[in-house]
């Protein structure tokens, strides 16, 4: 069975929290689908896909962050063709991907106190280009030797004028 509901049901105390809990440790919730903000008429808030099972195997839970993949629209956004054949491909064959999806242990959602808030598991944080810093040093030599050669020739033609040299 699969109930798309807000994400607040993922981490929420109280009843919520109490139900997540039941359905974790009988093993019934299999994967959890994070989907991007409006996507449906009734809502702009963005929303999940928990899929349940009844007779479920292994013993963690697919964690898939489709919520940075869609179609910007006029007044609702979409999932193409190509977004929703990647997480369904990605569901079935229980693939991980950095940024994308995760299967995490039983044990470490219990760590959790059973929150199943998907950025809890996945990262969406880009790690910054690394910076080379022979080449930039490099780079600064070169160009200070450009603005040098510069400066000599324009305060060559200030000399000729007549005029005081640039410092």
């Amino acid at each position: 069975m699969a109930i798309i509901l807000p994400h607040g049901v993922l981490f929420r105390g109280g009843a919520e929290e109490r139900i997540r809990t039941k359905l974790l440790k009988d093993g019934h919730i299999d994967t959890v689908i994070g989907l991007p903000a409006n996507l449906f008429y009734s809502t702009g808030i963005p929303v999940c896909i928990l899929v349940l099972k009844r007779c479920k195997k292994p013993d963690d839970v697919l964690f898939i962050n489709a919520a940075e993949h869609f179609v910007i629209g006029k007044r609702q956004n979409q999932l193409s063709q190509e977004h929703i054949h990647k997480i369904i491909h990605t569901y079935q064959q229980r693939e991980e991907e950095a940024r994308y999806s995760r299967r995490v242990e039983m044990a470490e959602i219990e760590k959790t106190g059973f929150n199943l808030n998907i950025s809890r598991y996945i990262s969406t944080a880009v790690a910054e280009e690394e910076i080379d810093l022979q080449a930039v040093h490099s780079e600064l030599v070169s160009l200070e030797k450009t603005i040098e050669d510069a400066r000599e020739k324009h305060n060559a033609f200030l000399e000729e004028l007549g005029l005081p040299r640039l410092l």
